[in-house]
């Protein structure tokens, strides 16, 4: 694909047979937010973000009756489960027995350097994965006085590097580094800080980004300008309230950047007044439509496909000729393209249909 992102080389982690780095996909994560002690409404929000797309889902773990619950979520659930470990060596000790696929732990405050060997113990002997986590609460007192007793960007990535060196140091290297700041440019200018001198897979998000209507714009400019700098290899937009709003936010990051394999991506003109047709409406209709033809290419391991809708000769063929298949709209009429090249002509009430009849056939 011309223009495509270069990502940066990580090393590959398996976290329950999903892989992490290398040549891999970017995998869409999020996080429950149901009462872990709570196995059935735990799992039935599981299944429902791994059919939305998860491919990876976290559960917090506050106490031991939710590690002992977390046998049976990670024994129903369709996807590799992440055990969310804060202040308590003892509770990611009890979730690695439970059978999580991977441990998230802020070494910061798991309770000394004592206690993380005995996690990094358990998680070598049952051959998981460490995610290593900072954020602004977790960078350590003597970090922090060197910055001015700011948590800024240098902080936070020195933070990060002395705890991956930490876990070297105890032979263990299934790690994935996850540094989160609720400052974009912060988040960016620390994983930039950091991409060149460790080779694990980053795990990109905004912390506390907001409700879904602000949270969504954060979360794109924040992930989304490390990802075009190649950096990233999964992804979670942290929103307030349900975590079903989280998954398609992600993917409409990884969708606008062509790095979403099989997606459709459709571009459509804001319309002005040479609009002759009800655009919104045909948009609406088509863009209904995309995710089952979207699917269909996945299942077929078909590449994806860049479809125009445009309102007028204007942003015609000419100017969306980069597109696989579109449509330039007239007066209640519209002209089918391919790659620039016209088809013909359709009724506007076809419009949806035939845009979808050209898709199948690519």
């Amino acid at each position: 694909m011309e223009n495509a992102i270069r990502r940066r080389a990580a090393k590959e982690i398996s976290v329950g047979g999903v892989k992490l780095g290398g040549a891999n996909p970017i995998v869409v994560q999020s996080m429950t937010n149901t009462d872990t002690r709570d196995a059935a409404a735990t799992v039935a929000q599981v299944k429902a973000l791994a059919a939305a797309g998860c491919g990876i889902v976290r559960c917090a773990c506050p106490d031991a009756e939710a590690a002992e619950s977390l046998r049976t979520i990670v024994r129903e659930s369709p996807v590799p489960i992440v055990a969310d470990i804060h202040f308590d060596y003892r509770l990611a000790l009890a979730s690695i027995e439970a059978g999580v696929a991977k441990v998230r732990i802020n070494p910061g405050n798991i309770g000394g350097d004592d206690r993380l060997a005995e996690v990094i113990r358990a998680a070598k002997a049952r051959r998981i994965p460490v995610r290593i986590g900072v954020n602004s609460g977790s960078v350590s007192r003597e970090i922090l006085a060197k910055h001015g007793g700011r948590a800024n960007a240098a902080a936070l990535a020195e933070s990060a590097l002395e705890m991956v060196r930490k876990v070297e140091e105890l032979g263990f290297d299934d790690i994935v580094v996850s540094i989160k700041s609720s400052s974009a440019k912060t988040n960016y200018d620390a994983h930039m800080l950091l991409a060149d001198r460790i080779p694990y897979p980053f795990h990109l998000g905004i912390t506390e980004a907001g409700t879904p209507a602000s949270g969504k714009t954060i979360s794109a400019i924040g992930i989304g300008s490390l990802l075009m700098q190649g950096i990233g290899d999964t992804i979670r937009v942290s929103l307030t309230g349900d975590p079903l709003n989280e998954v398609p936010a992600a993917y409409d990051i990884l969708r606008a950047l062509d790095l979403l394999p099989s997606a459709i991506r459709l571009v459509c003109c804001p319309t002005c007044g040479r609009t002759r047709i009800d655009l919104p409406a045909v948009a609406a209709e088509v863009e209904k439509g995309l995710p089952a033809l979207e699917n269909e290419r996945r299942l077929a391991g078909k590449p994806g496909l860049r479809v125009a809708l445009m309102g007028c000769a204007v942003n015609g063929p000419g100017e969306a000729r980069d597109a696989d298949v579109g449509c330039a709209c007239g007066v209640n009429e519209g002209l089918l393209f391919r790659r620039g090249e016209i088809l013909g002509k359709v009724p506007a009430e076809e419009i949806p249909e035939a845009l979808f009849g050209l898709i199948r056939e690519e």
